[in-house]
């Protein structure tokens, strides 16, 4: 498949970002071990990703502006392109040494997200997504599943831990979902979880309490794999609110419905 420029310059820095997490990942699973634990190095990791990451897009784009988990906003002179970025999504699982973790670099232009790449350096996958392009994971077309009814689907979400989230809200909505689902998967990257549902792999995504960094490249990865995304009022302000609902046209319009139930 021949990728456009702008897609190359995004696939070059997460492949790079992605071996240095690959390298720091195998020094985690040796410091299970160890009374300090991972954590620190952890926190490391996800910093040198970044920097990677900032580092790569600056040179290939100079002076568009930035969006990123660590460094926050940062201005650039071009003021129609922001890159917005994730350099460890899932950084809970790369703390425990299970292989389900993420890069997550989109472009946004003049306010639309134009391109979006997603990275599993640990399962070498790589999925990208250019407006009116389609859906790619390592060059396959991707395209969402067509089961038309809950009862028939698996349907991913994240759970609020400790001190994050409204956890009596985010019951109420897995109880709901439980009841009509075919069954529930939380894989602990919310931009991962998006592409495994532009891969068809889930049928359907809801989470609450995201970044726009979590968000941005798998809204447009399920999008242009056929599917559909909306904050869970099923407006647009998923960015705003944190929330998101994903699915074919059937199953997000159902999954909608279900997660709005009040009890």
């Amino acid at each position: 498949m021949a990728r456009s420029a702008i897609i190359n310059v995004m696939v070059q820095a997460a492949m790079k970002a992605g071996r240095s997490l690959a390298r720091d990942f195998g020094e985690v699973q040796n410091l299970q071990v160890s009374l300090k634990g991972p954590g620190d190095y952890v926190s490391q990791a996800d910093r040198k990703a970044e920097e990677i990451i900032h580092a790569e897009l600056s040179k290939a784009r100079p002076g568009y502006a930035f969006l990123m988990e660590e460094r926050g906003a940062v201005e650039g002179d071009d003021d129609q392109h922001r890159w917005i970025v994730d350099p460890l999504d899932g950084t809970t699982n790369f703390l425990h040494g299970i292989p389900i973790f993420s890069i997550s670099i989109a472009l946004e232009r003049q306010g639309q997200i134009v391109a979006g790449v997603i990275y599993n350096p640990a399962m070498d996958e790589l999925y990208t997504a250019e407006r009116g392009g389609g859906a790619f994971m390592n060059d396959r077309r991707l395209r969402v599943a067509a089961r038309s009814k809950l009862s028939d689907a698996v349907v991913g979400t994240g759970i609020p831990h400790l001190g994050r989230g409204h956890h009596g809200r985010a019951l109420v909505e897995l109880k709901n979902v439980m009841g009509e689902t075919a069954g529930i998967r939380r894989l602990g990257s919310a931009a991962l979880d998006l592409a495994y549902v532009a891969a068809g792999r889930m049928d359907g995504f809801w989470e609450n309490w995201l970044a726009p960094w979590d968000l941005a490249a798998g809204i447009l990865m399920v999008r242009e794999a056929g599917g559909f995304c909306s904050d869970r009022d099923g407006g647009q302000a998923m960015f705003d609110s944190g929330t998101i609902v994903a699915g074919n046209e059937a199953i997000h319009r159902a999954l909608l419905k279900t997660i709005q139930q009040k009890s």
